[in-house]
């Protein structure tokens, strides 16, 4: 039993340490703090709508570099907003199917809570209404999550036990509750942006946000 439990400990951390590559930290001109997830290699970057509401946007990376941040397209009903940075051959998130998430699932939250940077607490999805793991609340989707969420935890992701990108952190809904964004809705709300960068640029930044 030891044995296995050590093996456990083993894959569980390993599965984290590849998360926290693409986790990225997002610091604002007022001081506030929040977090990031890379998307796409070539610097898009998905995050909380309400994380980008100052100016003087920044991104931390692990490596220590600080970069500014440019604002893509924000989608505030649903709390989501996509970022661009100079970069190129950038870690990123494993893609997963939140369609797929069921009640009594272990979930991995990351993010950088009260300055703890790649901050990890885990919990479970909680069910709703029987017919998945998401719950809707004036025509928003959400994903129900039994773990803690701080404040700095916004904008991080939301991964399962393989280390795949299911939500974006987003808010507390109350005691050991938290809501996080569907990856599904996020890819939406990515499609809608790319529709409408075309009609100002080329192809190829289409192909970059897709």
């Amino acid at each position: 039993m030891v044995n296995l439990l050590q093996e456990l400990n083993r894959e569980t951390a390993g599965v984290i340490e590849r998360v926290r590559s693409s986790l990225v930290e997002i610091r604002n001109s007022g001081g506030g703090v929040g977090s990031a997830v890379i998307w796409h290699s070539n610097g898009l970057l998905i995050t909380n709508a309400h994380v980008i509401q100052r100016k003087g946007l920044e991104v931390r990376f692990r490596d220590g570099r600080i970069l500014p941040a440019r604002v893509l397209g924000y989608d505030d009903e649903n709390d989501i907003a996509a970022l661009g940075v100079e970069g190129h051959d950038l870690p990123v998130a494993e893609i997963g199917d939140s369609r797929e998430l069921r009640p009594g699932q272990c979930v991995f939250a990351l993010g950088n809570p009260w300055g703890v940077i790649g901050s990890v607490t885990a919990g479970i999805v909680v069910g709703t209404d029987g017919a998945g793991s998401n719950m809707r609340a004036d025509d928003r989707e959400w994903i129900v999550v039994d773990l803690q969420l701080r404040p700095g935890n916004s904008g991080g992701p939301l991964v399962d036990v393989g280390g795949r990108l299911v939500g974006i952190n987003t808010m507390i809904s109350g005691p050991e509750v938290g809501l996080a964004v569907p990856t599904h809705v996020v890819q939406g709300f990515l499609a809608r942006l790319g529709e409408s960068r075309m009609k100002q640029r080329d192809q190829a930044d289409h192909n970059w946000l897709a």
